[in-house]
């Protein structure tokens, strides 16, 4: 029995952490790539600072061999002058400066090909961490996609939302049609002025009675007297 609860414990925390792990991954997995690329960042300023001491290394070995090419010039001199003990002098700092200039060549040799291991180990980390990026972006996209999913609404929820819709549209397009229909009742023609209309036209009796019909009546009028 104690064996079983042990196993318990154990399982429900293997759970709980794969929950935990799953949960967060995201996040942890940004953290790593930061922690990977300013590990990649410092493994490229190593194999800089590298190349720039070989290339330190390199241009001292051109100087010890210029240094030797000229004391066996003026060594050969001293000899062609008779001068031994000079020439004896300048052997033995040509012995020195040969022996100092092998072991300086010798290091660029292994420091070179360091420096190119070094340099295809940078360049495989890069290609890893641009990996690891791609991967990120996509890994972000899968969960809000996922996300999404997980959001859109039911059927019956966006059965409704339709339907409150097609209410809306349907109460607008009733106001449009009774806005125009009001317009065309304020614009359409008036009575009275259609009738003044048509009697000034002399369809039917005159509305307005004129001048010249007062004149006649006070004419007729005044013969009657």
């Amino acid at each position: 029995m104690f064996k079983q609860i042990l196993t318990l414990m154990r399982s429900r925390a293997y759970t709980a952490e794969a929950v935990f792990h799953d949960r967060h991954a995201l996040p942890i997995l940004a953290q790593q790539i930061r922690d990977a690329a300013r590990g990649v960042e410092a493994a490229r300023r190593a194999v800089a600072v590298a190349i720039a001491q070989n290339r330190l290394e390199s241009e001292n070995a051109e100087r010890l061999a210029v240094r030797i090419k000229d004391l066996e010039t003026r060594a050969i001199a001293a000899l062609e002058k008779g001068c031994e003990d000079l020439a004896t002098e300048a052997a033995g700092s040509i012995a020195r400066l040969e022996t100092e200039l092998q072991n300086a060549r010798q290091v660029l040799a292994e420091f070179s090909g360091s420096i190119d291991r070094l340099r295809q180990s940078v360049r495989q980390s890069e290609m890893r961490l641009s990996a690891l990026r791609r991967g990120e972006r996509l890994a972000v996209a899968r969960d809000r996609t996922r996300r999404l999913a997980h959001d859109v609404p039911g059927e019956n929820t966006l059965a409704d939302a339709e339907a409150t819709l097609a209410q809306l549209e349907q109460r607008q397009r009733e106001a449009e049609l009774t806005a125009e229909a009001l317009c065309e009742l304020k614009t359409g023609p008036d009575p009275a002025a259609l009738a003044e209309k048509l009697a000034a036209a002399g369809c039917g009796r005159p509305l307005v009675t004129s001048a010249d019909e007062v004149l006649q009546r006070l004419r007729s009028r005044m013969n009657a007297h």
